[in-house]
């Protein structure tokens, strides 16, 4: 048996750069409480949000994960050309095939870059980071593109008093790359599936184009969710991932900067901090109050945004969580940019 040269890689990994896009169009709660028989006031109880960011035609999935790389890639100080692989995390690219990631890699000139898609839901981009840091650990990747990105309004029905509210689009970036230390934690990640019908899409692709002895809706299918389940299964149950991500990192509650949840809900947000026993001086991510939730875009988007803003600088140390559809979580400790 011939010997099978293995793969090395670097001792470590960080995220380099990230980038972020938002789509032009703000929507305030005033346009959306008529069609669900709502409130501003209610809207906010319930959730925190605000205003929610919706793309326009022109906004694709694929032109808001192209402009969020752009910034991401230069902000890492790298070349286009130095991109390995781009990993897309979404479930709103509507085409079963091909992945957007290679459309993606190709409008960004990477120059045959490895390029695929993963569907994990809102936990999609940490699941990305992960996979991202094992592969220039590994060797197979130097310089990993991932993507968290979301055109929901493409599958909301805005008649939903369950999800009308709270979904929205947009697009996260971050280059990861080789390090002298570590700078991304190891993953805390799994599934409840015995709870996989919490979340999801509503109806059955052959519901909608139909079959040879019944005919379709032609109504597109539309996302769904059992609010107060989720509420009560992220608000406790992720508390205690989180907790296993910063021992699983050696980092403990006092060394902890910045905290980065999904924004899915400001509640949600809320019940997992004081779940958690977060000190006072742990800046928290609350961009679901204007943004609203994106899905795999929600942790990209928010932690731009903190570092944009001063609340997360370079070098602190940060837990990303995420979880949605499935259901799937995944967490981490990372050192910010």
């Amino acid at each position: 048996m011939a010997p099978i040269a293995p793969s090395t890689g670097a001792p470590h990994s960080r995220i380099m750069g990230m980038g972020s896009y938002r789509p032009a169009r703000l929507v305030p709660n005033s346009e959306v409480v008529d069609a669900i028989d709502s409130s501003d006031e209610w809207i906010q109880q319930r959730s925190g949000i605000r205003t929610r960011r919706w793309a326009g035609p022109e906004e694709s999935v694929q032109m808001m994960s192209v402009e969020a790389s752009r910034i991401a890639i230069e902000r890492a100080g790298l070349e286009v050309g130095e991109i390995d692989c781009i990993v897309v995390a979404t479930v709103s690219h509507l085409l079963q095939t091909p992945a957007v990631a290679t459309a993606i890699a190709h409008e960004l000139g990477t120059d045959g870059a490895a390029a695929f898609d993963i569907s994990a839901a809102c936990a999609g981009f940490c699941h990305g980071i992960a996979m991202a840091s094992d592969m220039v650990r590994a060797g197979s990747a130097r310089h990993v593109l991932v993507i968290g990105v979301e055109r929901l309004t493409d599958i909301l029905d805005l008649t939903d008093r369950g999800t009308a509210f709270i979904f929205a689009d947009g697009a996260g970036a971050a280059v990861v790359g080789p390090s002298d230390t570590p700078g991304i934690g190891p993953v805390v990640w799994g599934s409840d599936g015995e709870q996989f019908d919490l979340i999801r899409q509503r109806e059955d692709w052959r519901d909608v184009v139909g079959t040879d002895t019944q005919p379709g809706s032609g109504v597109m299918p539309h996302l769904t969710m059992q609010g107060n389940p989720v509420f009560r299964w992220a608000s406790f149950a992720m508390a205690k991932i989180g907790q296993q991500a910063l021992d699983a990192a050696g980092v403990s509650l006092d060394e902890l900067d910045v905290f980065v949840p999904h924004q899915a809900n400001m509640r949600i947000i809320d019940a997992m901090a004081r779940s958690m026993k977060l000190p006072a001086s742990v800046r928290i991510a609350r961009d679901v109050a204007d943004q609203g939730n994106t899905s795999a875009a929600s942790v990209p988007l928010a932690l731009d945004r903190m570092m944009l803003e001063g609340e997360a600088r370079s070098g602190d140390t940060a837990l990303l969580i995420a979880f949605g559809a499935g259901l799937a979580y995944a967490a981490q400790v990372v050192t910010v940019p």
